[in-house]
């Protein structure tokens, strides 16, 4: 057999790694196109998300979305931005955390204090990682601030569950707590409660999970973005909203599949009704009670969820000119969950 000389080997190596280099930044470029395309369609000079899908309002969901992203391709720069805008339109006064809603529109833009604890987390969890990231103190300080007051404010016990609140106001009642599963954001919910175990975080991502297997509700046995936890333990739809598995409700797969705890009975029930071969493409909403159901496709990014839930290849992340704010987001987080599993 004939040596191959070992200038023709260093040749070969020094073409490989071009080669292997040139891959690299052919797909560097590709995700820094998709965050470029989302930084030019949705975030304002002044550090604002514009929900295009909703009369371009902003929200705390939004923003902390958009530091979360920041946070994640590595862009300082957006991130300060959006973080101040959030803290100077959002923050309220009397404890650490966020009001939910930001409408240009109306004067006072802010006309409702109640915070949205979803927004709260993600607000929380990107400043958390972009202080590690960044080595920034005034960073991890403020989401050690708000993580308390997530805390203090938003974690009760209902039924023998321990339960996250939507909100401060308006949830919890004597005997009731109306609860969104989809508000259960289980990575930012597992490092808190690696970095602080005496905290309820664990016994939260616990009881989502078990909650997930109560919240079967209709043909599909689908959860609905609403339900109600009696006293007793019942659970049901809400009454206050539509009983449709919906926007909400869709990003459920993407968390807790995230944060490794999937094995809820209706993740597997979300899936199979967007794959059902009867149904395609499958509908953006259904109502649990009367099988109606939207007469129009998911978009792109919840077919982005569906394929991280089922291991499979996710769309290209740059955002396209049907993806609106929300469908362009979901898209997006779907690729930095999927970087970071």
């Amino acid at each position: 057999m004939k040596t191959i000389p070992s200038r023709v080997i260093a040749v070969l190596t020094l073409v490989a790694g071009l080669c292997g280099i040139v891959t690299a930044s052919a797909d560097e470029r590709r995700v820094d196109r998709a965050w470029e395309a989302y930084v030019d369609r949705f975030i304002t000079d002044e550090g604002r998300v514009i929900d295009t899908g909703n009369g371009n309002i902003s929200h705390s969901e939004g923003q902390g979305w958009g530091m979360m992203l920041a946070q994640h391709y590595g862009d300082q720069q957006t991130f300060h931005k959006l973080w101040q805008w959030t803290r100077q339109q959002l923050g309220r006064q009397d404890v650490s955390l966020f009001s939910w809603r930001y409408d240009p529109s109306k004067t006072p833009p802010v006309r409702d204090n109640n915070n949205a604890s979803d927004g709260d987390l993600f607000i929380a969890w990107a400043l958390y990682l972009a202080a590690e990231q960044w080595d920034n103190r005034n960073y991890a300080n403020a989401s050690s601030s708000i993580r308390r007051a997530i805390v203090d404010e938003l974690v009760t016990d209902m039924a023998g569950y321990t339960v996250l609140l939507p909100g401060i106001e308006g949830f919890k009642h004597s005997d009731t707590a109306d609860l969104n599963l989809s508000y259960w954001f289980v990575p930012a919910m597992q490092d808190f409660a690696e970095m602080a175990p005496e905290e309820p975080w664990q016994a939260l991502i616990d009881d989502g999970v078990s909650l997930l297997d109560e919240t079967t509700f209709g043909r599909y046995r689908l959860p609905t973005d609403w339900v109600t936890l009696t006293a007793d333990g019942v659970v049901s739809p809400a009454e206050e909203w539509e009983p449709r598995f919906s926007f909400d409700a869709v990003r459920i797969p993407l968390y807790f599949a995230w944060g490794g705890r999937d094995e809820g009975a209706s993740i597997g029930s979300i899936t199979a009704f967007w794959n059902d071969p009867a149904y395609q493409p499958a509908s953006a909403w259904i109502n649990v009670t009367t099988d109606e159901r939207a007469e129009y496709p998911i978009s792109r990014g919840v077919r982005a969820i569906n394929a991280f839930a089922n291991n499979q290849a996710l769309p290209d992340p740059v955002p396209k000119e049907e993806d609106d704010y929300y469908s362009a987001t979901l898209l997006l987080l779907t690729h930095m969950a999927d970087d970071m599993r």
